[in-house]
């Protein structure tokens, strides 16, 4: 279970994302085609083309987290 000081934002990119990215991909994703700071502790939603998978990216303080369904 992750707890949270505060309640975050949470962005959900829209359109579909290759599944294939991990943290470094998904964390430019934010960086540079959404102009957020992936290390603001907000919760990032990707999906890909059909919905069927779902990853969300999170920085933590030490760290990001990556979960995916």
């Amino acid at each position: 279970m992750i707890a949270f000081d505060t309640a975050p934002k949470v962005y959900l990119a829209i359109g579909n994302t290759d599944m294939r990215k991990s943290i470094d991909g998904l964390s430019i994703l934010v960086a540079e085609h959404f102009s957020l700071d992936p290390f603001s502790g907000h919760l990032f939603a990707f999906s890909n083309r059909s919905r069927s998978i779902v990853k969300l990216l999170l920085w933590d303080k030490n760290g990001f987290w990556i979960l995916h369904n």
